[in-house]
């Protein structure tokens, strides 16, 4: 094959929270770490949605009935599932791989394959992006996550397997088969119980025994399956990393420990959130065309302002101003201590030529918009590297109140 006909080796990353919902809980309720607890219905038709590692130890797993998880768990804390407390943590999540490429497909909840071959340049090698996903996630949301880096969806996926929790897991190009060789047929994709049962049958019982069997011999077993498995069982798998880009709005918002009444402070918190929804739309590679505040007072009325804008946008900038147009509107006339504060942008579009261009623009316009973009991109590798709090624009430092975390 030559050069010309080689296909381009892919960096592609499986990212796999540790027992996520479990980790959540404990995260949340500092009295449930180093316990066995399990989340899921308590009642006699009740199943296990998730078993923190503590509980796996004694044989419990996600899908088991509950019964069977507490006879083999006396001492297990059953909790109920908090869908909405399980969702935002997840969108945080994929907040901060959003950050690193654009091309992120979510699998589940709690995992998702990001193609970052793109952002190498940007970021340095897959291993270093899979370590700074790793300690963002540590260090922002208190969670851990097990990664997995190879040249395909297969393979991340199997890597981010092989050292849980709280793992990392490197399968260089060309090391496909030491590293699959020795493994159990069961590690196959497609490979359920039937399945493993029907390859011992044939005498396979490692993937290095099913990709040295003639194709012929598994396509006669297994049809179109067979010729799978012995894709898989090479290393090959050539399916594309495809970004779901279905959401209608990004948002985010803070609450105060007390309500905070300077209108001056509100304004820092809100230009620091209009930084987090810029980054947010540019990693996922969307343009806003309408800007929204929400204002929740301590009775818990609350409050929106929207405005559309004369383009689309991705620019922190952009966002910061018409948020701002909004608050000083409401600040100027009816000001009250805020509870919440709060920013969003929806009407979203991918970038086209013209969206992107806007209008014909002026010297003095065109330069200051490069120079925002310059700023833009600048803060976005930086707080990709080291977190969204290692940089802010100067007016949103010295925020006076604390936030309440959650």
């Amino acid at each position: 094959m030559s050069h010309r006909d080689a296909k381009p080796v892919r960096t592609i990353l499986h990212v796999d929270m540790d027992a996520f919902f479990a980790s959540v809980e404990q995260r949340d309720n500092p009295a449930l770490r180093g316990r066995p607890v399990l989340v899921g219905g308590a009642g006699k038709r009740g199943v296990v949605a998730a078993a923190s590692y503590e509980a796996r130890a004694f044989g419990c797993r996600s899908a088991q009935p509950m019964a069977v998880a507490l006879r083999n768990c006396p001492g297990a804390v059953v909790i109920k599932p908090r869908g909405g407390r399980y969702r935002e943590i997840s969108e945080r999540v994929f907040e901060i791989l959003g950050a690193f490429s654009p091309l992120v497909e979510p699998i589940s909840i709690d995992e998702a394959f990001i193609d970052v071959t793109g952002s190498l340049a940007l970021f340095g090698s897959g291993e270093q992006i899979a370590r700074d996903i790793r300690a963002r996630i540590k260090s922002d949301i208190g969670l851990t996550a097990s990664v997995g880096v190879a040249p395909n969806k297969f393979l991340a996926k199997l890597a981010s397997d092989l050292d849980k929790p709280d793992g990392l897991t490197v399968i260089e190009p060309g090391r496909e088969r030491e590293v699959l060789d020795p493994l159990p047929v069961s590690r196959l994709w497609g490979v359920g119980p039937a399945a493993e049962k029907q390859l011992h049958r044939l005498g396979l019982r490692t993937i290095g025994d099913v990709a040295r069997t003639p194709p012929g011999v598994l396509a006669a077993r297994f049809g179109e399956h067979g010729a799978r498995l012995a894709r898989l069982s090479r290393g090959e798998d050539d399916r594309p990393v495809r970004a779901r880009n279905g959401v209608k709005s990004i948002s985010h918002e803070q609450t105060f420990e007390e309500d905070l009444g300077d209108p001056g402070e509100v304004r820092r918190v809100l230009l620091a959130r209009c930084e987090d929804v810029g980054r947010r739309l540019r990693g996922r590679g969307l343009l806003a065309r309408t800007v929204t505040i929400k204002i929740r007072f301590g009775d818990f009325e609350t409050v929106t302002r929207s405005v559309s804008l004369d383009g689309p946008t991705d620019a922190t900038e952009a966002i910061w101003s018409a948020a701002r147009g909004l608050f000083d509107a409401w600040a100027g006339g009816a000001f009250r201590p805020v509870r919440l504060i709060g920013v969003g942008v929806s009407n979203l579009l991918a970038p086209t030529a013209d969206a992107a261009c806007g209008a014909q623009m002026g010297l003095f316009e065109a330069e200051q918009t490069a120079g925002h973009s310059a700023i833009d991109a600048l803060t976005d590798a930086i707080a990709a590297r080291h977190g969204k709090d290692a940089v802010h624009r100067a007016g949103a430092l010295s925020c006076g109140k604390k936030p309440r975390r959650g």
